[in-house]
């Protein structure tokens, strides 16, 4: 039954005024067809734009380690638990990391993420490598690092807030009760610590998941709500594109609306959040990828992912273009 056409735009200003989605109407968003999606899509429009205006924000990464993490992820590629074709290599050099920074910024990035496989961080020597990068990402570019290094200490979150880190990343991948079918090498309560741990050394955290690893409607809406009650300052939002030799090889549990449903919800959720479509938006959104702001996007990542290619940066200009978005960030 198609709701009133004022039901979702009266849906977002409440939101806008600081109310909270509740269960039933992300469900409604979730589960939305036809003129109640457009109506639905309209609303998390505006809300994106009364706090981003036409702004979009970029961002790149680096897999700065890849490959032999003890972790079992289902989803990922460089997981020693599955048999996969990742590339498998020890940590970069800082020249390699900061030529990635300068790179990402020429093209357009705000943020760049050193990211490493594995559960943490464990030698000396490797936290030097990292500090170090991050100093002279700092001083030789006009990009703000970031850093994607598993699970953290308050001693070493200290220590990168102090190298100047500017934004930490760590996904809690789905809602708290499907995680255990998705990976039981650590808690989930583990990655919750460490997005408290960084917010608490004084970084900003980017924060975010995994959509269409089998999780219901009602855990989407869970994932989206635990990010919310951490206030988290920026989601990645990203869709599963299965990799051949993990649990997950085959699945497709999504279609374009579906990841607009999904972006749409959160958007209403997080008003005034910065949510950015990352892995997995050309096999999954297809032909409509430049709707995702429309949606309530508020960035993209831009290049490639870990283990698999992005989309020409061309493409991605001229999406932005067709979509009358402005390229934002430090980089305008």
């Amino acid at each position: 039954m198609t709701l009133p056409a004022t039901h979702f735009l009266a849906l977002a200003q409440r939101c806008a005024d600081g109310a909270t989605l509740d269960r039933d109407e992300a469900l409604q968003i979730l589960t939305a067809r036809g003129s109640d999606l457009t109506l639905a899509i309209a609303g998390a429009h505006w809300l994106r734009e009364q706090s981003f205006a036409d702004t979009v924000e970029l961002c790149s990464i680096i897999n700065a380690k890849s490959g032999r993490c003890p972790e079992n992820c289902a989803f990922c590629a460089q997981s020693a638990h599955h048999d996969t074709s990742a590339p498998v290599y020890d940590l970069k050099g800082v020249d390699d990391i900061v030529a990635g920074a300068r790179q990402a910024a020429e093209e357009g990035s705000h943020c760049y993420g050193i990211v490493t496989s594995g559960t943490r961080i464990r030698t000396d020597a490797e936290w030097q490598v990292i500090f170090d990068a991050i100093r002279r990402i700092r001083e030789e570019t006009p990009i703000d690092p970031s850093a994607s290094l598993g699970i953290l200490t308050e001693e070493r979150a200290r220590d990168l807030a102090e190298a100047g880190c500017v934004t930490y990343h760590h996904n809690l991948e789905t809602g708290r009760s499907f995680f255990p079918n998705i990976c039981t090498t650590h808690d989930y309560e583990e990655d919750v610590e460490t997005v408290r741990v960084a917010k608490k050394a004084g970084m900003k955290v980017c924060c975010g998941g995994i959509f269409g690893l089998g999780e219901n409607l009602e855990q989407r809406y869970e994932l989206g709500l635990t990010l919310r009650e951490l206030e988290v300052d920026s989601v990645p939002v990203n869709f599963l594109n299965p990799v051949a030799g993990t649990p997950m090889e085959g699945r497709n549990d999504l279609a374009p609306l579906d990841c607009l449903r999904i972006l749409v919800m959160l958007r209403y959720l997080m008003p005034n959040t910065k949510i950015a479509v990352c892995g997995g938006r050309e096999p999954n959104l297809r032909d409509f990828q430049s709707w995702i702001f429309a949606a309530g996007a508020s960035g993209t990542m831009v290049g490639n992912y870990l283990t698999t290619t992005g989309r020409d940066r061309e493409m991605d200009l001229q999406m932005f273009r067709d979509a009358e978005v402005r390229v934002g960030g430090c980089c305008e």
